[in-house]
């Protein structure tokens, strides 16, 4: 069988399945407490929003990150670890924070993103670069559909207002994060292959 046969990608598979396979239960346990790290240490890349009460983070990046190379299972596990663990007490939310706040609902947004982004990501939507830039976007979507609502209810302020606080800020950044992920998650597809 030749190397490019070997290595090319199979059907279903995300970064994380190319890992090697001896121990699999611990390399998944790895791969999920790993996730939850990058994460909450994603998390702590913060730039204020004036006026804003959620801050620019590193942490949806990661957590898209998460959810595409380990695939929906283990990236659901991952982030529902992140978001136990954060309510526990550990400060590895934004700026160094736990518990429940006015932003804990990108967090939840954050656990069904990873789930739909592993799911494309399983469908080759990691694999090229237009198709990440979707499966980045169809992530993003679901983070503000579950964040920002979830803003305005905690703060006590109208959808509009949350819209215009937790959403229009925060454009522009996730458009570089989109670009970002567009270019290493094939190159790293590409690598693999050769």
């Amino acid at each position: 069988m030749s190397t490019a046969v070997a290595t090319s990608a199979r059907p279903g598979e995300v970064l994380a399945d190319r890992l090697p396979l001896s121990g699999v239960r611990a390399r998944d346990i790895a791969l999920v407490v790993g996730g939850a790290a990058l994460t909450g240490l994603a998390a702590q890349i913060a730039v204020p929003v004036p006026g804003s009460p959620v801050p620019v983070t590193g942490q949806t990046f990661a957590a898209l990150l998460v959810g595409t190379t380990l695939g929906a299972g283990r990236g659901v596990a991952s982030l529902a670890l992140y978001a136990l663990v954060g309510l526990l007490g550990v400060p590895w939310f934004a700026n160094g924070t736990s518990g429940v706040g006015v932003s804990f609902g990108y967090i939840l947004g954050m656990i069904l993103a990873v789930a739909a982004v592993g799911a494309l990501a399983r469908r080759g939507g990691d694999r090229s670069t237009l198709r990440m830039a979707g499966t980045m976007l169809v992530g993003e979507v679901i983070i503000y559909a579950v964040g920002v609502p979830y803003l305005a209810a905690t703060a006590d302020i109208s959808l509009s207002s949350a819209v215009a606080l937790g959403l229009t800020p925060f454009l522009i950044g996730d458009a570089i994060k989109v670009v970002l992920a567009m270019g290493l998650l094939p190159t790293a597809w590409k690598l693999l292959k050769n």
